[in-house]
């Protein structure tokens, strides 16, 4: 299935095709909704949440790249939205992450760009250091702590999950996180840099992306 093409069902025309990492950035970008029905090149029929319930093809093996055996508890399909403030090195991945829960830490391993190309890499959480969880509909915003500094102010992680199902899932094996002390906080953490500049290009391709899915639906009518 992961090989397949998909058009996107709009108001009964479709659009595309597109292979399943646009969609899942689409997704992510908020162009498209988890219940967006797709179409196979196939004839099959099934929803964005569906398609990326489907896990891809595991990568091979790297036995240097393994870092011992660690037992896997829960595995979750995620991108990330944001990530606000010092701690952890996130590297700015794009797309479809991978989200392991294993022994006492939560697991992130993704693509993000280097150069002209692409890096896979992964990074890890330990989960004592998640202080605080909460879900906004499909997101899970992490409050998590820079390690022994206490009194250093947390680190905001923001993670898109697909469905708010699967945002309870993760944040329910994050037994040592609390809610957030404050609920009117943001729903988002201030992207990355939180220039007005990366906040006009997100835009710009978030809007890029819809005015896309307009231009062939016009072209279909």
């Amino acid at each position: 299935m992961d090989q397949l093409i998909y058009h996107v069902l709009l108001e009964g025309r479709t659009v595309g095709p597109y292979d399943r990492r646009t969609i899942v950035g689409m997704r992510i970008k908020k162009a498209l909704t988890s219940d967006h029905v797709l179409i196979g090149t196939d004839g099959s029929q099934l929803t964005v949440a569906d398609l990326i319930g489907t896990r891809p093809p595991a990568k091979p093996f790297n036995p240097e790249r393994s870092g011992g055996f660690s037992v896997v508890e829960a595995t979750f399909a995620a991108g990330l939205l944001a990530v606000e403030g010092k701690g952890v090195d996130v590297p700015s991945f794009k797309g479809e992450m991978e989200l392991r829960v294993q022994g006492d830490v939560l697991r992130l391993a993704g693509r993000f760009r280097k150069g002209f190309g692409w890096k896979d890499d992964r990074v890890k959480l330990a989960l004592k250091d998640v202080i605080h969880a909460r879900t906004v509909g499909s997101q899970v915003d992490l409050g998590l702590r820079a390690g022994a500094q206490t009194a250093a102010p947390l680190q905001r992680i923001a993670l898109e999950l697909f469905t708010s199902e699967t945002a309870g899932e993760l944040v329910d094996w994050l037994h040592g996180a609390t809610p957030w002390p404050d609920p009117t906080m943001g729903e988002v953490p201030a992207v990355r840099g939180s220039s007005k500049v990366l906040l006009w290009v997100a835009g710009a391709g978030v809007a890029a992306v819809v005015l896309v899915l307009v231009a062939l639906l016009h072209r279909r009518v």
